[in-house]
């Protein structure tokens, strides 16, 4: 059995605990002889501001590099809120994107059966649900120039972000919208804000043109991201592949995940160009972030972070039969009760992060018999 070189990065607040959860899962597949890891731990965020004065070194940048996939857990927390913008933790994964080209972020938002009553709408309109949402995730507002605050004349103060996005930056992205949605039902909504910005235009023109040229067979829908916000709410279930630029999709991702219940549920994937060899550099990590006002309590719902793993086998090492294997067992874990307090329901006793992470594995041991 082939052995990945994985580099874990727990993080910040509750990323530590989730990453621990996973390492249990992580254990499961070795023992069902699905897959075999070698991992590495080192630091990212605040805890590497503390130790390296850096939210991220340059040796771990380096390991980054080196390493067949990274699982990061969270960065972040109100200890560093008043360090100098460009060590706050969060540069730390900025970096880590921008240093290794991960362009794509990938954001599944899916309804298990089980939590269709956890979400804030109708059972009947999420319960189904599935939506992979594709974001552009290295350009945009987020890394233009100029990115400044300037005093003026008078005192006061201005302040500029620059969206900027070139053909290549669209084409790229759009192609690997166009190529998950081949693999699912065939649809493509792409959003953005043609109306009033010129990003908006070139994204829509540039969108269109790879539609026509390299997949007329799919279908393409082109809509506003304030109305694709709004229908998110609306009836979810009419979308399968959302494409959309670096802003709108972390705008769009959020709204998406608490569709599904709860940001604890929820996966992503950030993945970099294919090389020669036919591997690409990729991160995975859960959307919902350090969360720091439960840190430390086995309270976190671990689900998004072995939900990244499943993403990480799919999309790194394509091992699908362990990614259907793992995805399944989160299923059977929840369709057997387990619930962490994010999820729970009146009535419903919640476990904790360790418990629910020992919950999947163990569904996972009894898939694979």
């Amino acid at each position: 059995m082939a052995s990945y070189k994985l580099l874990l990065l727990p993080g910040d607040g509750i990323g530590p605990e989730v990453a621990a959860g996973m390492q249990v899962v992580l254990e499961a597949l070795k023992e069902t002889g699905l897959a075999t890891f070698e991992t590495e731990t080192d630091l990212v965020g605040g805890c590497a501001l503390d130790a390296h004065g850096s939210p991220l070194a340059d040796a771990t940048l380096q390991r980054a590099k080196d390493a067949d996939a990274i699982l990061l857990g969270a960065v972040g927390g109100p200890k560093w809120a008043g360090v100098a913008y460009e060590n706050r933790p969060e540069a730390g994964l900025l970096r880590l994107r921008k240093e290794l080209d991960l362009f794509a972020n990938l954001r599944p938002a899916i309804c298990y059966p089980a939590l269709a009553e956890a979400s804030a709408l109708k059972r009947e309109l999420v319960e189904g649900l599935d939506i992979m949402i594709v974001r552009e995730l290295t350009g945009g507002v987020y890394f233009g120039e100029p990115k400044e605050i300037t005093v003026l004349k008078d005192g006061s103060k201005r302040a500029v972000d620059t969206q900027v996005y070139t053909t290549a930056e669209i084409e790229r992205i759009a192609h690997v919208a166009f190529d998950l949605a081949g693999k699912r039902s065939g649809r493509v909504a792409s959003a953005e804000k043609h109306n009033v910005m010129k990003s908006g235009v070139l994204w829509k023109e540039v969108v269109t043109k790879v539609h026509a040229e390299h997949y007329a067979d799919l279908q393409l829908e082109h809509i506003l991201a304030d109305n694709c916000a709004m229908q998110l709410v609306r009836r979810p279930k009419q979308f399968d592949v959302l494409v959309t630029d670096n802003l709108f999709g972390d705008v769009l991702s959020d709204i998406a995940a608490m569709l599904t219940g709860s940001l604890g549920m929820l996966p992503s994937a950030s993945l970099g160009a294919v090389d020669a060899g036919g591997l690409r550099r990729a991160l995975y990590e859960p959307v919902h972030g350090s969360a720091p006002d439960i840190a430390g309590q086995d309270k976190a719902n671990p689900i998004a972070m072995i939900g990244s793993l499943a993403m990480c086998l799919r999309y790194s090492f394509g091992l699908g039969d362990a990614a259907d294997a793992l995805d399944g067992a989160i299923t059977d874990a929840l369709s057997g009760g387990a619930r962490t307090a994010d999820i729970a329901g009146e009535g419903t006793n919640p476990i904790g992060t360790r418990a629910m992470a020992a919950a999947v594995a163990d569904a996972l041991r009894a898939r694979v018999g």
